[in-house]
């Protein structure tokens, strides 16, 4: 389904990175290893090395990663692109500083939580993760986002999920969003920044 919908030469979020990571860019520093799971169109991971970060993406469609790569070129970002599917994702193969997942809400809470674990497991003591998505309140607005309530965040299910960490942020808000045609308009989105403790 993903690899359909990315088989377009438009961008379906947009070239622009996710405002969420331009807002929270103060807590990416130049030189760290960063993963961006779920990464699509590569907009965030060019993003976070256009800041200075060492960026890992790892994305399952490769139209998608087909235009990320295209993407980097244009910008002259440098990203190492893997095509694989975030269930078979080796989260113990390598260790980051930051570990980003924008918009990956394609998932019930059993998988949900495996990939929570997993970004748990791939981040350093003393590295973060960044998580921005939505919350059961866009099914009223439409206008981005699957259409299922289970797939979506609260911040009890954040909270949880992230018990033990220091939570950075947590804030669920809504905005307008302008990212691409596939996240356009009202939104009810959802942050979380957690560090793992040494």
């Amino acid at each position: 389904m993903w690899n359909e919908r990315f088989a377009t030469e438009d961008y379906v979020f947009g070239t622009a990175p996710s405002q969420f990571l331009v807002r929270q860019a103060h807590h990416l520093t130049p030189g760290a290893r960063a993963l961006a799971i779920a990464d699509g169109e590569g907009r965030n991971s060019v993003f976070l090395a256009q800041a200075g970060l060492e960026v890992t993406a790892m994305e399952a469609a490769p139209n998608a990663v087909a235009k990320a790569r295209k993407l980097a070129a244009e910008r002259g970002a440098r990203v190492d692109f893997r095509t694989a599917d975030i269930f078979d994702w080796d989260w113990e193969a390598e260790r980051f500083d930051v570990v980003v997942g924008v918009f990956f809400q394609f998932m019930g809470a059993d998988g949900r939580a495996q990939v929570f674990d997993g970004m748990k497991r791939a981040t350093v003591p003393g590295g973060i993760v960044m998580i921005h998505g939505y919350t059961p309140k866009q099914l009223e607005y439409g206008t981005g986002g699957p259409k299922v309530l289970e797939n979506l965040y609260t911040e009890a299910d954040l909270s949880d999920a992230f018990a033990g960490w220091d939570i950075l942020r947590l804030e669920a808000y809504e905005d307008d969003l302008d990212e691409g045609a596939g996240h356009a308009g009202r939104s009810a989105l959802i942050d979380l920044i957690a560090r793992k403790p040494h």
